[in-house]
């Protein structure tokens, strides 16, 4: 898509002169969808699947059931492929319902009605309450949500706890503990320790600085329609499940002059009765569930099986992703080459699948820097189904898959999960074995690990049809497995852009020649700029074509096409032009019977 020239920036355009006539990579995958727990519409990093479980939990309970969202599945195989980092956006139904879990009391030595600070979950909806709510007995009678072990009546791993310990009352210092919530006394889960911590906000272990005090709020721009993430609070958040929500009697200058005594506060009443008393709390008060049992949240009733065809919904509904969609369009603060939907399908009876998937696709096409894996169809489809969704869509910057597959759930059962939720592990990959410009698909690269079977074998005429249509085959060949067996996007016209693998080249390319170039605005519109850029693009499009994902090149920054009417426009242009390599889609073999007596050359 071509981009207005109005404000300072690099723009990197295309010119496909590629087309055929008719004959007789980044920072990795981002991904959108629910997840069991963690933060709500905030693009999170995680750089293994162990941190994904850490954030985002992996099943969820549904009547006598667990469950595995497909998002959940589609990271663990990213990861498991050979994927390096990861950005996730938890979705939920009506987001507006999710807030985040306050502690109970923590009580202050010398003052037990006031609490010396406030404690708040990173992550929102009401998995993160394991208490009925605020707590201020400190006998064990009064504590209704402790077992008699210690342990929380609620707790869970995916829930919390907080303990106090290690109270200095000569310099004004304790330890707080994150504990997992199914821990107990005799058998305890430390997630996170912070020492020495200090009520003083003077000190450089004061507990807002070293915990962090921030809130993630989710805005949107009037003039724009954008979304976009800001944060409250003056200190990063450095732990990774709490955040502190107030302090409520800070230690101002907890010693004094002397560094022996220690001060007072307003009513005379020393500082070291203002420090926490040893011992551990819950969290309550949060609110939004991922098990709907009402049509009250957006419309949408959980069932039995998640991926239950014309349904698939997991909960959610299409308008639950635009925000998220929204977020990631902002180049600057989110960078990846794939983005992925797991369980959003574009026939789903929930209303807004379809826009969803538009969305999806505009995002890759308006950043321009990667390719959205897309699935059109739920189980049960039939080809016609699948090449007529196809048709109605018309990118370079999205590819498709079908039929879907069945894999081991963690929930220890097999189950149905659309292809395009275990493409992403299949881009990673290829980069990581040979390049983004190398086909994802065929037997050396495509091949599908941990899938136990297709939902049908197709046949090779099937697999024509489906190709014609846009529509990359999931093949099962015997003795050799189950494959991605097609590397079309989802562009209509024939140019060397139909290609996934000529697509993730140019979304290679421009990452990098964006990112030379973006170290030249502001500096003089001189030769000496101009050779910098070259002496830097040059030797990197050079060592493309060694490892075989260009032809030949050619970049052009010269008087040629930076006159003096653009220089006086405060304007550089390069050229860089490209000739992609292609990859053999079809291996044809002649086989010729000579009579006997006859001699080959």
């Amino acid at each position: 898509m071509a981009e207005a020239i109005i404000s300072p920036g690099v723009y990197a355009r295309e010119n496909d002169i590629s087309f055929i006539n008719p004959a007789p990579v980044a920072a990795g995958a981002a991904f959108i969808g629910p997840t069991v727990k963690g933060p709500v519409e905030e693009p999170t990093i995680v750089t293994s699947y162990s941190d994904y479980l850490r954030t985002f939990g992996e099943t969820i309970t549904s009547g006598s059931k667990q469950y595995e969202y497909l998002t959940s599945v589609a990271v663990k195989g990213y990861f498991q492929q050979g994927g390096n980092t990861a950005l996730v956006t938890r979705i939920v139904s009506r987001s507006a319902d999710y807030t985040r879990a306050t502690s109970t009391f923590v009580s202050a030595s010398a003052k037990g009605s006031n609490q010396p600070f406030t404690l708040e979950t990173i992550g929102k909806g009401v998995n993160f309450n394991n208490a009925t709510g605020l707590n201020t007995a400190l006998s064990p009678a009064g504590q209704a949500y402790l077992n008699t072990d210690g342990s929380l009546v609620s707790g869970s791993s995916d829930n919390i706890r907080w303990e106090i310990s290690n109270i200095n009352n000569a310099v004004g210092t304790f330890s707080l503990a994150v504990r997992r919530g199914d821990d107990n006394t005799n058998n305890k889960t430390i997630l996170e320790t912070f020492n020495n911590l200090s009520l003083d906000p003077n000190s450089p272990n004061y507990i807002e600085s070293v915990i962090g005090n921030q809130v993630t709020v989710v805005a949107t721009d009037t003039t724009s329609g954008v979304s976009y993430n800001y944060k409250q609070g003056n200190f990063p958040n450095k732990s990774d499940y709490i955040r502190v929500s107030g302090v409520n009697l800070p230690t101002n200058y907890y010693l004094a002059a002397d560094g022996i005594s220690v001060n007072t506060d307003s009513a005379g009443v020393s500082y070291s009765g203002s420090l926490p008393v040893a011992a551990s709390g819950s969290f309550y008060n949060a609110t939004g569930n991922n098990v709907v049992t009402t049509a009250a949240m957006g419309a949408v009733t959980w069932f039995d099986a998640i991926t239950t065809a014309g349904t698939n919904a997991q909960g959610v509904v299409g308008a639950s992703y635009n925000t998220a969609i929204s977020l990631l369009s902002n180049k600057d603060d989110y960078q990846f080459n794939i983005i992925s939907t797991p369980g959003l399908i574009a026939t789903n009876t929930t209303a807004g699948a379809n826009s969803a998937i538009n969305s999806v696709i505009a995002l890759a096409e308006n950043r321009g820097d990667c390719i959205a894996v897309v699935d059109l169809v739920p189980t049960g489809s039939m080809i016609g189904a699948v090449t007529g969704q196809a048709a109605g869509f018309n990118s370079s910057y999205a590819a498709t898959y079908w039929p879907w597959v069945q894999v081991r759930s963690a929930t220890g059962r097999n189950e149905w999960a659309p292809a395009g939720t275990l493409v992403p592990g299949i881009y990673a990959f290829t980069d990581a074995i040979a390049a983004p410009w190398f086909a994802p698909a065929g037997l050396v690269r495509g091949g599908i690990p941990g899938v136990i079977q297709a939902e049908r074998k197709i046949t090779k005429g099937e697999r024509d049809t489906l190709y014609a249509g846009k529509i990359n085959p999931i093949a099962t060949f015997p003795g050799s497995g189950i494959a991605v067996f097609g590397q079309k996007t989802l562009q209509t016209k024939a140019s060397a852009l139909d290609r996934v693998n000529v697509r993730r080249l140019l979304i290679a390319l421009k990452k990098f020649i964006g990112d030379q170039a973006r170290t030249l605005v502001f500096e003089q519109n001189t030769l000496t700029t101009r050779n910098k850029f070259l002496s830097a693009v040059n030797p990197y499009l050079q060592s493309v074509v060694q490892r075989q994902g260009l032809y030949a090149f050619r970049v052009i920054m010269d008087d040629t096409n930076n006159t003096a009417d653009s220089i006086d426009r405060n304007q550089l242009n390069g050229q860089i032009l490209i000739q992609p390599t292609k990859t053999v889609e079809f291996v044809v073999l002649d086989f010729t019977i000579a009579p006997t007596g006859a001699t080959f050359a």
